[in-house]
C-alpha cells in the first residue's frame, strides 16, 4: 500500500509525544508499505532528521513555517472560524505541496496526524483516509480555562468553542478515526464517537529498559518542558508535593528532565532541584533516578513519560486523571495520588520501603511490556488502513 502520512512536525528528534507515536508509527509501517511523508516545519530542522527518516519513507517532504507564514496563518484563522491550533499549520502553499505529492504517487490511503492536519485531507474524498485525533485538544483547552492568567481567557474560550465544533465536523470527511485512549474517546463530542478506534502508544523495551547506573536523584520527573501541561504539573511537583517531602526527608533531590525548559521552570531550580534540559539519551536520566513522579493537572492523551519509565522497572507515582489512559492496576503496578499529602506519602513509602519499590517496578515493567507494544498497536492500525468498514 502506498502511504501519505501527513504531520505537523517532523518526527525526528523524538522530543514531543506526537513526534514519537508518529516516528514508531512509520518506522512499523514502512515494513508493509511504501511511505511517502509531508511534514511542516517551524523550527531548525535537526541535521539528523532526513537520515533517520530516509530509513523508512520513500519520499520526503517537508514545509518550512516562517514567522511571517505563521502570523498570517493565524489572523486568516481567527477570522475564518477555524481553530488557532488548526489555522497555524495550514496555508495555500502546504497545500498545493500536498496536492504534487498525491498526483505524482496516487497513494491508496491518507493518513492525518491530528487535526491540525486534517484540512490538507479534505479535497480528496475518493481517496481513503484516517484521521488520528490522538489528543482531544478541546478538552486540553476547556482545562485551561481554570488555570490560565485572566488576561488569556478569551482567546481559550474562543479556541474550546472552535476546536469542539472544529472535532465533530471534521469526523465526517475521514473514513476511519482513531484516538490514544479510552478516556479520550469520551471527550470526543459526536453522537458516532464508538467508531472512533482506540491506537495506544507502544514503548520500545528493547531500548528502554533498566539499565546500572549510580541513583543520582530520588525522584524524576521528564516531559517537554515548554509543553503548558508538564510546565503546570512540574510548579504542581516542586512548590506543593516537595516541601511535604522534604520535612522528613530533606536529603531528597529532583531531576527536571526534558527539552525547552521554559523561565518558570528554569525558575524552580535549587540546590536540590536539578533541571537538565535536552539529553540524547533519556534513559540516562531515568537510570540515575529511583522514582519517576508525573503529577499531570491536565492530561489529555497517554503520558509516554510513564511508559518508558515502567519499561525501565521505575516505580511511578502520576494522577487519577494520567492512570485512567494509562490503566495501570493502582498500589500494584503504580501509585496514584490525588493530593500533594497523598503523593508524598507515596513517595516516602517508596523511598523507605526498596522491597516495595522494587515490586511496583516489575509490576508495572510486565504490565508495559505485555500491553503496549509499538509492533502490535501498530498492526491494528494498518488493518484499520485495509479495511473499508
Amino acid at each position: 500500500m502506498k502511504l501519505l502520512v501527513i504531520l505537523s512536525r517532523v518526527p525526528y528528534p523524538l522530543d514531543k509525544g506526537d513526534k514519537l507515536r508518529a516516528f514508531n508509527q512509520i518506522k512499523e509501517l514502512s515494513k508493509n508499505n511504501q511511505i511517502i511523508l509531508f511534514a511542516l516545519n517551524d523550527k531548525e530542522l535537526d541535521e539528523f532528521a532526513l537520515v533517520e527518516l530516509k530509513k523508512y519513507c520513500i519520499a520526503i517532504s517537508i514545509m518550512n513555517l516562517s514567522k511571517l507564514t505563521i502570523f498570517f496563518n493565524l489572523v486568516r484563522a481567527l477570522f475564518n472560524g477555524k481553530p488557532l491550533q488548526v489555522g497555524y499549520f495550514y496555508f495555500n502553499k502546504a497545500q498545493k505541496n500536498v496536492n504534487a505529492l498525491i498526483e505524482k504517487y496516487k497513494p491508496n490511503h491518507i493518513y492525518c496526524q491530528l487535526i491540525r492536519t486534517a484540512e490538507y485531507a479534505k479535497p480528496y474524498p475518493s481517496i481513503s483516509k484516517t484521521l488520528d485525533y490522538m489528543d482531544v485538544f478541546s478538552k486540553g483547552m476547556e482545562r485551561r480555562i481554570f488555570t490560565d492568567p485572566l488576561y488569556m481567557l478569551p482567546i481559550i474560550a474562543m479556541e474550546h468553542r472552535r476546536l469542539l465544533k472544529y472535532e465533530y465536523n471534521i469526523f465526517q470527511y475521514f473514513t476511519h478515526k482513531t484516538i490514544i485512549s479510552d478516556q479520550d474517546k469520551d471527550f470526543i463530542q459526536h453522537p458516532q464517537k464508538n467508531e472512533i478506534r482506540i491506537i495506544s502508544n507502544g514503548v520500545d523495551t528493547d531500548y528502554f529498559n533498566a539499565i546500572p547506573h549510580k541513583k543520582e536523584f530520588e525522584l524524576i520527573f521528564n516531559g517537554n518542558m515548554n509543553y503548558p501541561p508538564n510546565v503546570e504539573s512540574v510548579e504542581y511537583l516542586v512548590n506543593k508535593i516537595m516541601p511535604l517531602i522534604w520535612e522528613k526527608l530533606p536529603k531528597v533531590r529532583l531531576l527536571i528532565s526534558g527539552a525547552t525548559p521554559n523561565k518558570k521552570v528554569l525558575a524552580l531550580k535549587s540546590n536540590r532541584v536539578e533541571i537538565s534540559g535536552w539529553i540524547f539519551d533519556v534513559r540516562e536520566n531515568f537510570a540515575k533516578s529511583k522514582i519517576l513522579v508525573a503529577p499531570m493537572q491536565i492530561s489529555i492523551g497517554l503520558q509516554n513519560k510513564l511508559l518508558e519509565a515502567m519499561a525501565m522497572k521505575l516505580p511511578c507515582v502520576t494522577s487519577k486523571m494520567a492512570n485512567n489512559a494509562l490503566g495501570a492496576l493502582p498500589n500494584h503496578q503504580i501509585f496514584v495520588a490525588e493530593t500533594p499529602e497523598q503523593y508524598a506519602q507515596f513517595i516516602i513509602e517508596l523511598l523507605q520501603d526498596e522491597e516495595k519499590a522494587n515490586n511496583i517496578g516489575l509490576n508495572g515493567y510486565n504490565f508495559v511490556v505485555n500491553k503496549f507494544n509499538w509492533k502490535t498497536t501498530t498492526a491494528l492500525l494498518e488493518e484499520l488502513f485495509s479495511s473499508n468498514k
